[in-house]
């Protein structure tokens, strides 16, 4: 498959070794999780980051600093999404400003839109040769109606599990993208074990950390606020935090600006979990390097309902680079900060950003007077419309 200038391959994060973009999955070797990396210097940093061509825009904009050029995409204008001014919350919580990287505008009104256009591109880009369907992934809900969009552009057969508790938007549009469905009693966990068990045949993972393209698709949201901020650093950001993926990939994206010199360190990341499941933020608070699986999950917020992480590891790795931060916090505050945003600011957050304002809230008396905040809405509001409705008439609304 025809790979960016820069792109010199996909390094396990546990052996070292390096393959090349034919690879698909985890390492042969030692089935570790794959990286990409890049020849820094086959990257023009003004002419390919700063003054990157508007066309096609959005994330494929840094193709530059992807690993498939734009032209190839497998996409439909994800990225590109704006910050959204949140004055209101900003006077209540004593800053100089707060944004909202408003990621309910991507295709289908999520963030994983980013990793799931790469992720699907790597595999259309197998299949001229092989074949590779069908392609599959365990979810929570939003990525796999991501997942059923992106395949059912090139016409590739996906199978998408999803536990019963699975919004009924997310399972509706699944199909409606013509992805083939598997509801699954239990939680996150049950959906992640019945893949190997109920596909008989070989198929292509698009699951987090398995594909080395979805948090990889992530890292363009902090190059997107980056530069509509004109490549200042805000102080302090906020990420709702379940699988690890978003998180690895925001990360990188900071650090990645640091390597071109676009920016001199990395912002204040802190990582946002629901206190009924948090076990990268339990971790992180006690200094571990792996986080321990959650026995007991509960929260309202599905998509941050990850009990043992695929990516925990690599998530406390990250924010231990950056000297990142993390936080929990109730599934009240979080559905309040919600349905606030969503009163104020025009913005559909869904109960996924609440966390990351939520969080916001829980640190406030940390935050300086003359910070610069920014929130990441990670889903549109109109996917659980039931959860915020309720939480209006749980207070007699």
């Amino acid at each position: 498959m025809e790979t960016t200038k820069a792109f010199s391959g996909l390094e396990c994060t546990d052996c070292g070794t390096v393959h090349d973009a034919d690879t698909a999955g985890r390492c042969p070797n030692c089935n570790g999780p794959l990286d990409p990396t890049y020849d820094r210097s086959a990257v023009d940093v003004r002419a390919d980051v700063i003054e990157r061509h508007p066309d096609p825009g959005g994330m494929w904009a840094f193709d530059a600093v992807l690993p498939f050029p734009a032209r190839n995409r497998v996409g439909a204008a994800e990225g590109g999404t704006p910050l959204v001014d949140a004055d209101r919350l900003a006077e209540e919580l004593g800053v100089a400003s707060v944004e909202i990287k408003d990621e309910s505008r991507n295709p289908t009104g999520t963030v994983l839109d980013r990793g799931l256009s790469l992720a699907v591109t790597a595999a259309a880009g197998h299949a001229v040769g092989d074949d590779v369907e069908p392609l599959a992934l365990a979810a929570a809900g939003n990525a796999a109606q991501s997942a059923a969009a992106y395949a059912g552009r090139v016409d590739l057969r996906l199978y998408a599990f999803v536990p019963s508790r699975c919004a009924f938007s997310n399972k509706a549009m699944v199909n409606v993208h013509g992805g083939e469905m598997q509801v699954v009693g239990g939680r996150y966990d049950d959906a992640r074990a019945a893949i190997d068990d109920q596909l008989a045949a070989d198929y292509y993972s698009l699951q987090e950390f398995t594909t080395p393209y979805r948090h990889e698709g992530a890292k363009t949201v902090a190059l997107e606020l980056l530069a509509d901020r004109d490549w200042t650093i805000p102080d302090a950001v906020f990420v709702p935090t379940g699988t690890g993926e978003l998180l690895v990939g925001v990360v990188r994206g900071f650090e990645l600006a640091v390597d071109l010199d676009l920016i001199d360190c990395s912002p204040d990341v802190i990582a946002v979990q629901p206190s009924g499941c948090a076990p990268i933020a339990a971790a992180h608070e006690r200094g571990l390097r792996q986080p321990e699986p959650w026995d007991v999950p509960d929260t309202i917020v599905g998509e941050l309902e990850i009990p043992d992480p695929e990516g925990g590891s690599r998530a406390l790795e990250a924010l231990d680079r950056i000297d990142g931060r993390a936080v929990t916090v109730e599934d009240e505050e979080i559905l309040e900060s919600a349905v606030t945003i969503n009163q104020t600011t025009v913005v559909e957050m869904g109960p996924g950003g609440g966390a990351a304002a939520a969080g916001a809230w829980e640190l406030a008396s940390q935050l300086d007077s003359d910070a610069e905040v920014v929130l990441l809405n990670t889903e549109s509001g109109g996917k659980t419309p039931d959860v915020l409705r309720s939480h209006l008439m749980s207070k007699g609304i």
